[in-house]
């Protein structure tokens, strides 16, 4: 089993990809098809950047073992009122700035859902948000 803890900024638009980097390169040093390595790539690139556009700071996280690769996230932030409104394609909270780099299409927790196997997100306002992403290895 692997776990690896990555700390994230709350608005580190810098650093912001590499803990999905590097998630993608332990990934693929430890085999994992080109299919899976795509959706996990695209779940944790999506996962960070979220703490670092909406949050004050957070974690994310990685766990594998011989079943399946765990993606998950602990923020700290406003939270989300409304998780299902949150969910729809297109629905954004991002401020300027996020948006004036290209961020903040509202597109972040629908690919998170759309790629990862099970999906799972506790959110409360005022505290911050849990997200849990599972991928099946096999």
């Amino acid at each position: 089993m692997m776990h690896t803890d990555y700390p994230v900024e709350a608005g580190d638009f810098t650093r912001a990809g590499e803990a999905s980097a590097d998630i993608k390169r332990r990934l693929r040093q430890l085999g994992v098809s080109t299919e899976l390595l795509r959706r996990v790539a695209v779940a944790s690139y999506e996962l960070e950047l979220n703490i670092v556009i909406h949050s004050v700071g957070g974690q994310l996280s990685l766990e594998v073992d011989s079943q399946c690769v765990r993606l998950s996230s602990s923020d700290r932030g406003p939270g989300i009122v409304d998780v299902a409104q949150a969910m729809r394609e297109g629905y954004s909270t991002a401020n300027d700035e996020a948006r004036s780099m290209g961020f903040g299409a509202g597109m972040g927790l629908p690919n998170m859902r759309r790629n990862a196997d099970v999906f799972t997100i506790d959110s409360v306002p005022g505290r911050g948000t849990d997200i849990q992403m599972l991928f099946e290895l096999a």
